[in-house]
């Protein structure tokens, strides 16, 4: 418990510091070029989980990144890592991830291993699924850190199935139907795709680069759209945030 409480007030106060990948890679995003196709992009699919969902409180537990590009998971390109919180582990969260303290107490903190992580994200879009929740914690942590957001523009599979199917619906009363599901889990398991163990960053991440995956090559198919197109299109969505 006493080093729980040296990690929260140390993590609390860890100085900022200028990380140079962190530097080039915004400059990188801000510089990318919004008007190419889907499979022109190097995408990095990113997932979290956390002690949680409160963003002033909770912590990061696990981190995980997976490459894709062309459309296509890169073989053995990723980053996994477990993340010791600066608070204690609440039971909860133990029965969601099966992460015990016992587990954690060794595994490096956030700021060992977001250098890393930010080098993996270098220059590319970042995917996941309900991404907006995922970037508000590594972007507390790296405004708290180094003074400033990763700013790689992102997307979000749960926003790319909405948009799907608003697009492919026979009427427009479907948008009320109270049985769609738009959790990752269901996603998959209505397009058919791989299944991978769920509230595990590593497997989330692959689940969610085999769905982004799915609704970038059906909407390839059908209706091939710029990411700029996709981010109007995605903004119309009455969903949208």
């Amino acid at each position: 418990m006493l080093r729980q409480i040296l990690n929260y007030f140390q993590g609390k106060h860890q100085a900022r510091t200028a990380l140079p990948c962190m530097q080039d890679n915004n400059a990188l995003a801000r510089a990318m070029n919004q008007d190419q196709a889907l499979d022109a992009y190097v995408y990095t699919v990113v997932d979290t989980e956390l002690t949680g969902l409160l963003a002033r409180k909770e912590e990061i537990v696990s981190l995980a990144a997976v490459r894709v590009q062309g459309l296509r998971i890169v073989p053995g390109e990723f980053v996994y890592t477990l993340v010791r919180p600066a608070i204690p582990l609440p039971k909860i969260s133990t029965l969601i991830h099966r992460l015990t303290p016992e587990l954690l107490v060794d595994a490096p903190a956030l700021h060992e291993v977001l250098p890393e992580f930010i080098e993996f994200c270098r220059g590319t879009l970042l995917v996941g699924h309900h991404i907006g929740l995922d970037m508000r914690f590594i972007n507390r942590a790296c405004q708290r850190l180094y003074g400033q957001r990763l700013a790689n523009p992102c997307l979000d599979t749960m926003r790319m199935a909405m948009l799907w199917r608003d697009r492919n619906r026979s009427s427009q009363y479907g948008q009320f139907d109270t049985r769609i599901s738009y959790t990752l889990a269901d996603l998959a398991e209505e397009f058919g795709l791989p299944r991978f163990p769920a509230h595990n960053a590593l497997g989330d991440a692959l689940q969610t680069a085999y769905l982004f995956i799915y609704l970038a090559r059906k909407t390839a198919r059908t209706t091939p759209l710029t990411l700029r197109e996709l981010y109007r299109a995605g903004q119309r969505w009455r969903w949208y945030v």
